[in-house]
């Protein structure tokens, strides 16, 4: 399915976005024609277009023409935050603003998924699609400080992203459930790949996630949840 920008406002910073969707493509080794921040819109656009506004990232999807037309919400105060690190070392991003930075990995990932999936004329749920955020926040944020101390760092990330973590309390019983799930079978795999980084053995890992991240529906999450 072709993939169509809705806006991409001037306004907001797409260096960022840029960066990390050339990281999510290098991990799993390919690329997407298709550019994150070209699809970038500003709240009023979200709005017109369905976003809810209970988020600082949101993907929106419409089916149209045969295909699929995109847009990216990143919220401005959700940028702004991060504009400060924009100059330093991405180090300084993980320290400062770890919270901000994997909410924008988030967006990034769920565009480059659907768009990934839809080159292929695969249809992907909810479930599916953040779940594979979960995960992708990790390799992300683990893959910047790969090296001496990585072992310490990939168990940092485990708590914070994976167990110590709170839900909106807006959500419906739905989105509670689709959220924890994603946390669940998406922390399992996450610690399985473990073996490999305490070892830093990161041809093994990136085949282990390169695999699991051309699984479809069912299969990835069978996957994530138990292996094999």
């Amino acid at each position: 399915m072709p993939t169509d920008a809705v806006d991409s406002p001037d306004a907001l910073d797409s260096r960022l976005v840029g960066r990390l969707q050339a990281h999510l493509e290098a991990i799993y080794g390919f690329r997407c024609e298709a550019r994150a921040e070209a699809f970038v819109v500003d709240s009023e656009t979200a709005a017109l277009l369905g976003g809810t506004g209970r988020a600082p990232e949101e993907l929106l999807v419409l089916e149209a023409r045969g295909g699929l037309e995109l847009a990216l919400y990143l919220a401005p105060a959700l940028l702004a935050r991060l504009e400060r690190y924009d100059a330093g070392p991405v180090n300084s991003v993980l320290e400062g603003d770890l919270d901000g930075y994997c909410q924008v990995t988030e967006g990034v990932s769920h565009f480059l998924y659907v768009a990934h999936t839809a080159h292929y004329e695969r249809t992907v749920s909810l479930l599916e699609l953040e779940a594979q955020a979960e995960v992708d926040k990790f390799l992300v944020c683990l893959l910047h400080r790969w090296g001496e101390g990585v072992s310490s760092w990939a168990r940092e990330l485990l708590g914070r992203l994976f167990d110590r973590v709170a839900y909106q309390p807006r959500l419906s019983h739905e989105e509670r459930w689709r959220y924890e799930e994603a946390n669940r079978v998406s922390r399992r795999f996450c610690a399985r790949l473990m073996g490999h980084v305490v070892e830093r053995r990161l041809d093994r890992l990136l085949g282990d996630v390169r695999y699991a991240y051309r699984l479809g529906a069912e299969a990835k999450l069978r996957h994530f949840a138990h292996g094999g």
